[in-house]
C-alpha cells in the first residue's frame, strides 16, 4: 500500500536549468532566444542552452561538429567563478524560507519545507510557486521545481516538466506519476540496476514500487531497498544543511591554443591557474596544507607533482614559491605543452591556522591583510581586477583569446534585477522562515 497521507514530510528540489548556460544569457540578455555552448576554452561543450539541444548539440560534443550542425552557435569559454555567485544566491534565496537546504550540487539544491504551510498559512504549493518565482525574477533564468514527500520523489518531480517546470507529488498523487516513469530515470538507479530490473520485466518505477518489501530485500542492498521506501513516500533521505561536499580539493585548469614550448608563457598559463583556485579558497575560508600541478603535452601525456607546503595557505605567492621551486621538475624545453592545471589538497578552515615558531605565520598574516583588500576591489570592479605580474602572459593572451577570466567590471551588473526591486521598494516574495 502506498502512502496515503498528503504530506507527512514537505521536500523540495530545485534544479536549474541549462545552468551554465543560462547564467550567460542572464548577464547578456541579447543572448535569449539563440543557441548558446560553453567550452571554448576546452574544445568541447560543457553546457548549452535548450536552442542549442534543440539542434542536436550535447555534452561533449566537439566545437567544429557544433558548428556544422549549428552555424549560428555562440560558444563561449566556462567562466566557473561567476557560476558560483550565481549557484551562492541560488542557495540564499531558496534560504529565506527554510534554513533546511542541501547544496547538492552547484545548480542543485533539497530543502525540507515540512511544516511551513501551518506556520506561513501558505500551502506547500504556494511556497514553492513563491521559491521559483523570486529565483526567476532575480537571477534572470528558469529553475525546474518539484515537491513531494521524499528527496527521491521530490527529484522525479522536478524533472518532469523541464524546462521551467512546476510539480507537486503528494502521497495519494504517487502511483499516477510513477506509471509512466522509466525505471532508468529514477535517481540512484544506475544503467546495470535498470538492466536487471528489465529482465525482471520491471520496466516503470511504479512497477518496482508495486513490488513487495520481501522481494527487494531478497534481490537488492540497503541502498535500493531505501529508494523503493523512497519511491513509495516513505522518507528516509533526510535534508542534509551544508555546502557542496565542504569542498575536499579545489582544482583549477585552462587549456591554451596554440600549444606552446614556451617556458614564461607556460609558467603565467599555470600561475593564473593558481591565482583561480586561491579565490575560490579564501571564498570559503579554506586554506591548502597540499598541492599538485600539472602540464599537459600536446600529445594528451600528463606530468605531475605533489608537493607539501610547510605552512597551510590560500594567497597565490606562498604556493607560487613552491611551485617555482619545483617547476623545471616537470618542464620540458623541447616539448609543446597546451595545458596546466594546479589543485589545493587536504584543505582546512583558514580561521583556525595555528601560529608557528618561526614567524612565517606573520607573513601570512600581511598576505592575508592585502587580500581581503585585493577581494573587495575584485568583488567591486571584476575578478583579477588586480594580478600577479607572473600571470600577465595569460592574462593578454585571455584578452586575445576572449577569455572572461580577464579583468571585467560585470560582476556589479550580476543581479540588476534586484538591484531594481530594491531602488523601487518591491519586497521579496513569502519572507517565511
Amino acid at each position: 500500500m502506498f502512502l496515503d497521507k498528503m504530506f507527512p514530510r514537505a521536500i523540495l528540489h530545485v534544479d536549474g536549468d541549462a545552468f551554465f548556460a543560462a547564467c550567460e544569457v542572464s548577464l547578456n540578455p541579447k543572448l535569449k532566444g539563440k543557441p548558446v555552448v560553453t567550452g571554448l576554452e576546452r574544445g568541447i561543450a560543457s553546457a548549452m542552452t535548450y536552442e542549442a539541444k534543440a539542434k542536436g548539440v550535447t555534452r561533449g560534443m566537439r566545437l567544429f561538429e557544433i558548428r556544422k550542425i549549428c552555424p549560428d552557435v555562440i560558444i563561449l569559454p566556462s567562466d566557473y567563478e561567476t557560476y558560483s555567485i550565481f549557484s551562492h544566491r541560488m542557495f540564499n534565496i531558496v534560504r529565506r524560507y527554510t534554513t533546511v537546504v542541501e547544496e547538492y550540487s552547484i545548480d542543485e539544491c533539497f530543502a525540507d519545507l515540512t511544516g511551513l504551510d501551518s506556520s506561513s498559512g501558505l500551502s506547500y504549493t504556494e511556497i514553492a510557486m513563491a521559491i521559483k518565482r523570486d529565483l526567476e525574477g532575480e537571477l534572470g533564468m528558469t529553475f525546474s521545481v518539484g515537491v513531494s514527500t521524499s528527496k527521491v520523489l521530490a527529484k522525479v518531480a522536478s524533472k518532469l516538466k523541464k524546462p521551467s517546470g512546476l510539480v507537486i507529488i503528494p502521497g495519494k498523487e504517487i502511483e499516477a506519476h510513477l506509471m509512466k516513469l522509466p525505471i532508468e530515470k529514477v535517481w540512484g538507479i544506475g544503467s546495470q540496476t535498470s538492466l536487471f530490473l528489465w529482465r525482471q520485466g520491471i520496466h516503470t518505477a511504479l512497477e518496482f514500487a508495486s513490488k513487495t518489501e520481501e522481494w527487494v530485500k531478497e534481490k537488492f542492498s540497503k541502498p535500493h531497498e531505501e529508494i523503493w521506501h523512497e519511491l513509495r513516500g516513505v522518507s528516509l533521505y533526510r535534508v542534509c544543511p551544508g555546502k557542496i561536499d565542504e569542498h575536499k580539493s579545489i582544482s583549477k585548469t585552462r587549456t591554451f591554443t596554440p600549444a606552446s614550448n614556451n617556458r614564461e608563457f607556460i609558467f603565467s598559463q599555470l600561475s593564473k591557474n593558481i591565482e583561480n583556485a586561491c579565490i575560490k579558497a579564501r571564498r570559503h575560508h579554506l586554506v591548502a596544507g597540499e598541492i599538485s600541478f600539472f602540464l599537459k603535452t600536446q600529445e594528451f601525456r600528463y606530468s605531475t607533482l605533489e608537493l607539501k607546503l610547510s605552512l597551510p595557505a590560500n594567497v597565490p605567492e606562498q604556493i607560487l614559491k613552491v611551485v617555482i621551486a619545483n617547476f623545471d621538475k616537470i618542464y620540458l624545453p623541447s616539448v609543446l605543452y597546451r595545458a596546466s592545471g594546479i589543485t589545493l589538497r587536504k584543505l582546512t578552515d583558514a580561521r583556525v591556522i595555528q601560529t608557528d615558531l618561526f614567524g612565517q605565520s606573520i607573513e601570512v598574516q600581511s598576505f592575508n591583510k592585502m587580500y581581503k583588500e585585493i577581494d573587495a576591489l575584485s568583488q567591486k570592479y571584476g575578478k583579477h581586477t588586480l594580478f600577479l605580474g607572473s600571470s600577465m602572459k595569460a592574462m593578454l593572451d585571455a584578452q586575445h583569446t576572449g577569455d572572461r577570466g580577464r579583468p571585467t567590471v560585470r560582476k556589479q551588473e550580476l543581479f540588476l534585477g534586484e538591484t531594481q526591486r530594491k531602488r523601487l521598494g518591491i519586497p521579496f516574495m513569502g519572507e517565511v522562515s
